[in-house]
């Protein structure tokens, strides 16, 4: 027997596996549990709605993987028998992949990602794809293929998007980790919102080939987990060269460790030195704000407790100039996605203004509607190659920052409020391009950055911070979030979905 009896709450990659070994579980029994937990908690129960499909074949591969263990006595890979979310954004051609629109409900590609080929190959097990805005516009979770997405902290609130999701899925472990896609901040809103780590990698590290694009110099997926340990470990699977993606030739560049889990020491923090960019907190006068300032401070509390130099405040200059003048959303994305489906003979539509001249997106969708109304040319913008070369700028202004004050990463809260009451979103108080989100910064800079659980407020609302690095330095980066972690033990589960009775 293991040395702790299994626990399929807040379990890890690790735990799991060595139950596996010990005989006390089998995939199977493992794949059954979380299906129960989906059946109780995402269809019944609170309704959280982070699930689109669940893989029709997955008994059947659990099956294949107990049979191979029991063959061997050996694992079939550093992910064997991991039951994975996957945001729906990711093509499957095993399974219906909808990209969160209504028109896509019965597509099937004909070939998988190179992600989900990767996470195959480790021995994963694909358990369900996750419910995201259509063609991932949106911080927000409103699918026309999926619906609404609840937070399962707070069920009148927003699990954050667009990897609503897989955030809020592995939040209310209805999976053990999770896969999804950043753009401007898709990974780490809704890991902010839902006391998830989340990891932005350098883009290129990681393929996007047959993932639906936003932007396509800033697409990136990655991890979303309960821990920092899944993280990397979910890192060593998915980084890596694809000639099927130009963009991967960064992973040719980069000093990619032999294993991203050297990184995690427990006094990571110590003699490290941190940035705190002020300038990117909510105002107090604002009351969400303040919450979210006063979680963010007590973590930096905790940071210069486990042996963090605290730089604070360091300033970027010009930071929101930067923010709104690199903003491509609306020259570029129509652009991307109508290329991205007009390589897809099998599409069952070929533009996204096609999807929106025959109203088939979600309504609230604010961003979707501008993007089907952009150039169908970025290069028609007059200042298209000013707010390209802006980019460049902004990642050396960033850098600069981190060089005069030797830091080793920056730190302020993803998001400058609280994960927004859905009844305000009906009511429009924010639309996409106007919530404060801070996850713009790294994602427009060209930068890795990671989301770690800060805490909660005294209404029980996660909040994260965020970690920006240097270009290609995800190993500072997990080193640093993995102390914190050690150091904070800020998260806990959602009271919405508890074991199941009888579940040990």
């Amino acid at each position: 027997m293991s040395a702790q009896p299994f626990h399929l709450e807040e379990t890890t990659i690790d735990r799991i596996h060595a139950a596996l070994r010990s005989r006390e579980l089998t995939c199977r029994e493992l794949v059954e549990r979380y299906i129960a937990r989906i059946d109780a908690y995402d269809k019944k129960g609170p309704e959280i709605n982070a699930i689109i499909t669940v893989n029709p074949r997955v008994l059947d591969e659990a099956d294949a993987l107990d049979r191979s263990f029991q063959e061997t006595g050996e694992l079939s890979g550093p992910l064997h028998g991991i039951p994975v979310l996957l945001k729906d954004q990711a093509e499957t051609k095993d399974m219906p992949t909808t990209f969160g629109s209504i028109a896509f409900k019965e597509y099937l590609p004909t070939d998988d990602a190179t992600i989900v080929k990767k996470l195959r190959a480790a021995g994963a097990i694909i358990l369900a794809k996750t419910n995201l805005p259509d063609f991932a516009t949106s911080w927000f979770a409103f699918s026309s293929a999926g619906g609404e997405t609840k937070n399962p902290y707070a069920l009148d609130r927003d699990p954050g998007g667009s990897s609503s999701g897989t955030g809020a899925g592995v939040a209310a472990n209805l999976g053990a980790v999770g896969i999804g896609e950043d753009t401007g901040g898709s990974i780490r809103v809704p890991a902010s919102f839902n006391s998830l780590v989340g990891l932005r990698v350098s883009t290129g590290l990681i393929s996007r080939a047959g993932l639906s694009p936003l932007v396509v110099f800033q697409d990136t997926a990655g991890p979303m987990t309960r821990t920092v340990r899944d993280t990397a470990i979910l890192l060593d699977v998915l980084v890596g060269y694809d000639p099927a993606d130009p963009y991967t030739v960064a992973a040719l560049c980069a000093h990619i460790p032999e294993t991203y889990t050297s990184s995690l020491v427990e006094d990571g923090l110590r003699g490290a030195r941190i940035g705190v960019v002020r300038q990117a907190f909510g105002s107090d006068s604002d009351a969400d704000s303040r919450k979210v300032n006063e979680v963010v401070d007590r973590a930096l509390t905790t940071l210069s407790e486990a042996g963090a130099e605290l730089i604070d405040p360091v300033e970027i200059p010009d930071l929101l100039d930067f923010i709104v003048t690199t903003s491509l959303y609306l020259a570029q994305s129509r652009h991307d996605i109508n290329a991205f489906l007009a390589a897809r003979p099998g599409a069952p539509v070929r533009t996204i203004e096609e999807l929106y001249s025959t109203n088939r997106f979600h309504p609230l969708l604010d961003l979707f509607a501008d993007i089907a109304r952009g150039p169908a040319n970025p290069e028609e913008e007059p200042d298209y190659y000013k707010r390209l070369t802006a980019r460049e700028r902004f990642q050396r202004t960033i850098l600069n920052v981190m060089g005069v004050y030797r830091l080793d990463a920056l730190l302020y809260p993803d998001v400058q409020v609280l994960p927004p009451l859905r009844s305000d979103l009906y009511a429009g108080r924010w639309t996409t391009l106007t919530f404060p989100t801070n996850t713009l910064i790294a994602s427009q800079a060209g930068l890795p950055a990671i989301s770690v659980p800060a805490g909660f407020t005294g209404e029980g609302i996660p909040v994260g911070i965020e970690l920006v690095g240097k270009l290609y330095d995800e190993p500072t980066l997990l080193r640093l979030a993995y102390a914190y972690e050690q150091a904070s033990a800020a998260r806990r589960p959602p009271a919405s979905a508890p074991p199941l009775p009888g579940e040990p």
